[in-house]
């Protein structure tokens, strides 16, 4: 008998933490459990699973009004200007080496598109479908060929120094 008193007692205690839940009302990022301030701004009623809502702080800087521009902090290793002006120009060596190479590819992928014709291979003069699944792979690689020498030239324009040589 003396084990069942306890349950009793905990079974008793957590149906009535289970009653005590008020209605909650949700109005669109905002919760209430006030009925009439749900009804003024035709909030919906939650049912199901409990809500815990937290109060966010505002930051000092949200308060104050003015945006912060974030800067590098005082310990941060100053880089020499040499230093920099080669590391800018390896990285404008490694572009236009990149760009070279999208370039030549977009060569090759142009020639065996054929202007959207390109030759039968073995398998594909008896099975259509491979020649234009093919054929899409072609223009789609054409295409994303293109874009990549796009984004390698914005790349090279955005490097401070000398002038681009990219070609439009």
């Amino acid at each position: 008998m003396k084990p069942i008193l306890p349950i009793l007692l905990l079974m008793a205690g957590a149906h009535m933490g289970a009653q005590a839940q008020e209605r909650i009302y949700r109005c669109g990022n905002e919760y209430t459990n006030t009925v009439s301030e749900a009804n003024a701004k035709n909030c919906k009623l939650i049912s199901g699973g409990n809500v815990t809502v937290v109060q966010g702080q505002k930051s000092a800087s949200a308060s104050s009004g003015g945006a912060k521009v974030a800067s590098a902090p005082s310990s941060a290793p100053r880089i020499d200007t040499a230093d920099q002006r080669a590391k800018d120009s390896d990285a404008r060596l490694i572009l236009e080496a990149e760009l070279k190479k999208a370039e030549a590819r977009q060569l090759e992928l142009q020639k065996e598109y054929n202007n959207g014709e390109p030759e039968k291979l073995g398998p594909e003069a008896r099975n259509h479908q491979k020649y234009l699944d093919r054929v899409a792979e072609l223009k789609a690689a054409l295409a994303r060929n293109e874009s990549d020498i796009a984004g390698i030239r914005r790349e090279l324009g955005r490097l401070p120094g000398s002038v681009s040589t990219a070609k439009p």
